[in-house]
């Protein structure tokens, strides 16, 4: 019957003695695996205990006798749970006999367990009294002679005469009709086992096809069912931690079913966050994006001027208090900042993403991940050019392919590694003497290796070291240095890769040096590429987290904007867009000013994802544009509209312009501080559009929440409803030199570009290798739109000297080094690690901002 409609059915065979753990076991495989739409328990009644029918997920039990589903029957809901096919053929054959049920009384005659009782509540259901009897009863005789219709459940242990039966009047269905004395068939309604059989099997195959109509369905997009959380805003704002730690957050699993997750796409890490796999992507592939929002900034102080804040009260009022869907993708914190200067990155007051101690801490551990994977490559070149240095190329070709039992074999990365030399060989034998050589020796110029360690701290006295001095190392003593972690080329290729397998091509494609003859080594030679991906495959899926008021937000990659493109992931922007449908917004941060940040997400980002943005919001300050407009960094505050004047005249104005460059609108958001007067907010609103922006709008998210961001929220929403026209700065295929000249001039403002000596050369072999088709990611300092942190407001009239030019292959773009950028940065005299402690009895961290 199954083969007729076109189900798949498997008959899994237990042992006769198998324990409870065995069904269990594989009951739980079977909930697991996706191919499965139905499980049917031929069991004996003795194994099906609780632990068992608690075990098999209700929606897969199309026997219909899981807890669930038989509540689900007696409280009436049969819009998502299963009948007990028994049950349902008996009641279809009583239904089909000529006397009407209504008011009739039906007796059950033995039977125990979830089949009996789903039985008893859908007779009662069709209107018939429904009376249950065990076969030893006394007053069975008396029971059949008073029933208008007789269901028998099991065998029994008796046979029943037809004297018993009312005549004319009883209709019976016989599950067994070993119970039934021969002569009661003259005057019941008889059935064959076939018959009975076949309306059982009838109502299992039509459960496996409601089960997989549902499952069907399940994966097309679901509307969100969000439910907000309430903030009760206080006067004075208490500290962020404190703030925090008053909000209870959903738990993730809840969020995720509210904004449309499947349970099998959620991983999990405790109760407030979770990855998400990327399947998503699979099943909502024909579901049109949202609208694409990015948060960007003018150039800021020290201290930053809250572009994560922004982000986030944007969307607590678009979700919360607009009820449009809106998604927040937020890089992760680096542990650099967290414990140097300027502290966590989850945003403040009352637009923050909570828990903000897991969120500014180790989160999922993505960071250590990308740590590994770095030093697992600096380890293994230090490795490598100690054994070619002390080994003959017979040793190492012993040592590289192993005889096992008796046979040498490559792996299959060493058989790449053949190819992309011109080797079709796959036989160790094979290879001639000079092949071998070829094969085994990567000869790396130790003066040419790119590649350093990294580690998550600020720690300036790493920026230099001398690494082989043991006794041990034989000698290979070379300078090398440690960067941050998130400026590490992997922390890039996480935030830029759209899939697994790209992931997987980009980490083989990482250069980390030149041999002595001039050519490119890999990570794919170094035969370490397959490793870094294992090492990044729960990585690569983005954090699932939630606002103060329970709004959902992606967290996921943490590249520095000033040296490196300084964006979340593509992969993150992408489930997101998914996720909150045509209508809905997803809002992503660009890391400093436009100038770096902004700029990198639409020349490198947007070129990678294909993505295009509808609009920008531009977060400014009044503290920041005084600055710009002559004041110092940071002062105590007086009110001087000349000052803030010169600011939004100067760099507000040239952020709005980069913007526009892309043909992009833009809306400013100015976030307010409490000691900014009435007089500079509408002050920096009315030049802001003057300036060209959409429209300009002061935010109180920080005091109020999503509520104080429902004017910015607004004027978004209307902007990004405009028509767009993108475009990219540059032609990809212009000469890098020319690219880069292009950035500096139109972007930063710069009269042209000096290359030193070294940046020629190495752009001139970075176009011999046919890598001169890559984007540019400029390392600068945030602190000016210039190479000179001083130089404030729009500086005009400058030479913007690229002092080396370097290339992350696997990212995929060239990145010239201006000035004296730094990649790993120090601490200050008094960083934030002071103020951070534990309470040892109640376990809770203090000082976090």
């Amino acid at each position: 019957m199954a083969g007729k409609i076109g189900l798949n059915v498997t008959q899994i065979c237990l042992a006769e003695e198998c324990s409870e753990d065995e069904i269990v076991e594989e009951l739980l495989k079977l909930n697991e695996d996706p191919r499965v739409h139905g499980v049917y328990l031929h069991l004996p009644q003795a194994s099906l205990t609780s632990r068992v029918l608690d075990t098999l997920k209700p929606e897969k039990d199309i026997d219909g006798i899981t807890d669930l589903n038989v509540g689900r029957l007696a409280r009436g809901d049969l819009s998502k749970g299963f009948l007990s096919p028994t049950a349902s053929a008996v009641l279809d054959l009583l239904v089909k006999h000529d006397a009407p049920l209504e008011g009739k009384n039906a007796l059950l005659v033995g039977g125990e367990g979830p089949v009996a009782l789903a039985l008893q509540c859908l007779i009662e259901k069709s209107g018939m009294v429904a009376v249950k009897i065990n076969w030893s009863s006394t007053s069975l005789q008396r029971q059949l002679m008073q029933a208008d219709a007789v269901v028998l459940l099991g065998t029994g242990n008796m046979d029943i005469p037809s004297t018993w039966f009312r005549p004319g009047t009883v209709s019976l269905c016989f599950l067994s009709l070993s119970s039934l004395s021969s002569n009661s068939l003259n005057i019941v309604l008889s059935l064959s086992f076939i018959t009975l059989l076949s309306w059982f099997l009838l109502f299992v195959d039509q459960n496996v096809v409601h089960s997989c109509c549902r499952w069907i369905q399940e994966k097309q997009y679901r509307p969100w069912l969000l439910r907000s959380l309430k903030l009760q805003p206080l006067t004075p704002v208490p500290s962020d931690i404190e703030i925090s730690r008053a909000q209870i957050p959903k738990p993730v699993n809840q969020l995720a079913e509210e904004v449309g997750l499947l349970p099998e796409e959620l991983e999990a890490y405790g109760r407030n966050k979770a990855k998400v796999r990327l399947s998503l992507l699979d099943r909502l592939h024909t579901q049109p994006d949202g609208k694409y929002v990015l948060v960007a900034g003018i150039t800021p102080t020290p201290l930053g001027e809250g572009k994560s804040t922004v982000t986030i009260g944007l969307v607590q009022a678009l979700s919360a208090h607009l009820k449009l869907n809106s998604f927040a993708c937020l890089r992760q914190p680096s542990q650099g900042p967290t414990f140097g200067v300027k502290g966590g990155a989850a945003g403040g007051g009352y637009a923050q993403v909570i828990p903000m101690e897991e969120f500014n801490l180790h989160l999922t551990g993505d960071i250590h991940a990308i740590t590994a994977a770095n030093n697992l490559v600096a380890a293994a070149i230090d490795a490598r050019m100690l054994h070619e240095a002390t080994q003959s190329d017979k040793a190492l070709f012993n040592r590289l392919v192993p005889s096992v039992n008796g046979v040498r074999r490559f792996s299959p990365i060493q058989i790449s590694r053949l190819r992309r030399l011109g080797f079709n060989k796959t036989d160790p034998a094979s290879l001639t003497p000079q092949e071998v050589s070829t094969f085994v020796r990567l000869d790396l110029d130790p003066s040419t290796i790119t590649w350093q360690r990294v580690v998550d701290t600020n720690d300036r006295f790493l920026r230099k070291i001398t690494v082989g001095q043991a006794s041990t190392e034989k000698g290979q003593i070379r300078e090398t240095g440690f960067d941050i972690a998130v400026a590490s080329e992997i922390m890039a290729i996480l935030a830029l890769a759209d899939s697994l397998e790209d992931m997987r091509n980009r980490l083989a494609r990482m250069v980390v040096g030149t041999s002595r003859a001039g050519q490119p080594v890999t990570t794919e030679d170094l035969g370490v590429s397959g490793a870094l991906t294992v090492l990044m495959k729960d990585a690569i899926k983005p954090t699932l987290m939630q606002t103060l008021e329970g709004t959902p937000v992606f967290v996921h990659a943490g590249p520095f904007a000033n040296i490196a493109h300084g964006n979340s992931s593509v992969l993150a922007d992408k489930l997101a867009l998914k996720l909150v449908g045509r209508d809905g917004f997803v809002v992503t941060e660009a890391g400093f000013g436009a100038d770096i940040g902004m700029e990198k997400f639409f020349n490198i980002k947007c070129r990678a994802s294909g993505l295009r943005p509808n609009v920008v919001v531009l977060v400014a300050t009044v503290r920041a544009l005084k600055m710009h407009g002559g004041g110092p960094n940071v002062r105590k505050h007086t009110t001087n509209l000349s000052l803030v004047a010169g600011g939004c005249h100067s760099n507000l104005r040239k952020q709005i312009q980069i913007a526009h460059l892309f043909g992009v609108p833009v809306v400013v958001a100015l976030n307010v501080f409490k000691t900014d007067t009435q007089a500079e907010i509408e002050h920096v609103c009315q030049i802001a559009k003057e300036c060209g922006a959409s429209d300009a709008v002061p935010c109180h998210h920080w005091a109020q929440g999503g509520r104080g961001s429902l004017e910015l929220a607004q004027a978004v929403n209307e902007a990004a409803n405009r028509p767009g026209n993108f475009q990219f700065l540059y032609d990809i295929e212009m000469p890098i030199a020319e690219k880069i000249r292009t950035i500096a001039q139109k972007v930063y403002g710069a009269d042209d570009i000096e290359l030193s000596p070294t940046a020629k050369d190495k752009i001139d072999y970075y176009n011999q290798q046919g890598y001169g088709l890559l984007p540019i990611c400029m390392a600068k300092t945030h602190l000016s739109l210039s190479h000179m942190p001083d130089k404030k407001g729009a500086p005009t009239g400058f030479v913007l000297p690229i002092r080396d030019v370097r290339a992350s292959i696997g990212a995929g773009f060239i990145y010239p080094l201006v000035g004296t950028m730094s990649t790993m940065p120090g601490l200050p005299t008094r960083p934030c690690f002071y103020d951070i402690d534990l309470d040892p009895v109640t376990e809770e961290i203090t000082g976090l901002f």
